[in-house]
């Protein structure tokens, strides 16, 4: 860890108070008396209907949107009437499709506001490095290009370095992912959570998937018309026991199956896996395998990134040359990807396992189906013990309300 990290900006409180915001000619405000307290270091996501405020909410944290009414503090300060500009210097703020400058490169978009704030050329350049480290780019492959030249997913990755450059306790997240593919999406979920885990930055995120809220989210806001709060709570209890029926609504069917976007694959049986390197001998990797006493090795390339699976058939038609054997790997997940994302690779693949990579997508292990699907009885098992015991105790309250009932009587049995 560089020493720039370790003496890293933690998270602040966020406080709302009574929040509410009005446009000219409507009759009812967009946001409506809004109040909430978010932790220090604190991941909490707002979801909800499109139209429903959620995004407007966000913006008025760093007045990007002024309120009409109310206050907010950050770690204690009132910012509601302090310099708007100064105030957005302090917050990172991520949104969908990145908003890189084109016209500048990655290194010089996530300068932008260590420049402003007045930091040395040293300390920004050095800053620089840092960041696309963190977000898993190479510096020397990444630093000198234009967006223009990166994939949406690395745009992404470079958004929320900018937005994390300056050290802010705040990141603001609105939609950041809602415009790549689902595959990178999932990759860049699992980049944010591991970020958090380095960082402990206080995170407000906006999105319309419950399920990318109960991945991402310490708590989630499930919000109404004009942001009102149908529930602020854990997944798990958002899961287990909704609010209402507008709440239920977004939970949807399949709450037992949701839980397996609250198991990460850092919590089950990661185990490793014979490799051999691109550079290996053909003979040294004829020797591994047979020594592995497997049927299948993984080959690595030259970055130490899962590349290929080979098994003894290919490695009997290689003829002096892997060029052509083997089946690509065509995904792998994170440690701190979901239970449900490490069954959909699986399933995909038809082969039973998934790689597991770490900073940089280098290899760390592999996950299997019998471990994947033993975590899932035993979470099903835990879901169905839990509603025998809620069924328990309704039992008892109701046996209790009718004794109660047949003492107020005189002991006669209730009617």
């Amino acid at each position: 860890m560089s020493e720039t990290t370790a003496t890293a900006t933690t998270g602040a409180t966020i406080e709302l108070e009574n929040l509410t915001k009005r446009y000219p000619g409507n009759p009812q405000p967009a946001v409506d008396n809004v109040s909430m307290e978010i932790g220090a270091g604190e991941t909490v996501v707002f979801v909800g209907p499109s139209g429903c405020g959620k995004s407007t909410t966000l913006k008025m944290i760093n007045r990007l949107i002024e309120p009409t009414g109310g206050r907010i503090r950050i770690g204690g300060e009132d910012v509601t009437d302090i310099d708007p500009v100064k105030l957005r210097r302090k917050i990172g703020y991520a949104i969908q499709s990145s908003g890189l400058f084109p016209h500048l490169t990655v290194a010089q978009n996530i300068a932008l506001v260590p420049r402003m704030t007045g930091w040395s050329k040293a300390r920004t350049r050095d800053r620089v490095e840092e960041m696309l480290d963190l977000v898993g780019l190479d510096p020397g492959e990444f630093r000198h290009r234009y967006p223009r030249q990166l994939s949406g997913g690395q745009q992404q990755r470079v958004g929320v370095a900018r937005a994390l450059a300056a050290d802010p306790p705040v990141l603001l997240m609105d939609e950041p992912f809602g415009a790549v593919d689902p595959i990178t999406r999932d990759h860049l979920q699992d980049e944010l959570i591991r970020l958090q885990h380095e960082l402990h930055k206080t995170i407000v995120f906006v999105t319309h998937d419950f399920d990318e809220a109960i991945k991402l989210g310490d708590r989630i806001a499930v919000l109404r018309e004009r942001s009102h709060i149908a529930q602020f709570d854990t997944p798990e209890a958002i899961l287990t026991n909704p609010a209402d029926d507008f709440v239920s609504g977004f939970v949807g069917a399949g709450a037992a199956l949701k839980r397996l976007n609250l198991t990460r694959v850092r919590d089950v049986g990661i185990t490793d896996y014979p490799t051999v390197t691109v550079d290996d001998p053909l003979q040294h990797i004829f020797d591994r395998l047979r020594a592995s006493g497997s049927n299948e090795i993984l080959l690595l390339d030259r970055r130490g990134r899962p590349y290929k699976w080979l098994r003894r058939g290919d490695l009997m038609r290689a003829k002096g040359s892997l060029a052509r054997a083997g089946t690509p790997v065509h995904d792998t997940v994170t440690r701190d990807a979901t239970l449900r994302d490490a069954l959909e690779a699986v399933l995909t693949d038809n082969a039973g396992r998934v790689a597991v990579t770490g900073r940089r997508g280098a290899y760390e292990g592999v996950v299997d189906m019998e471990t994947l699907m033993n975590s899932v009885h035993e979470m099903l098992e835990a879901d169905r013990l839990d509603a025998l015991a809620h069924q328990h105790d309704l039992e008892e309250a109701r046996a209790e309300r009718t004794r109660a009932e047949q003492e107020g009587r005189g002991g006669e049995p209730a009617p």
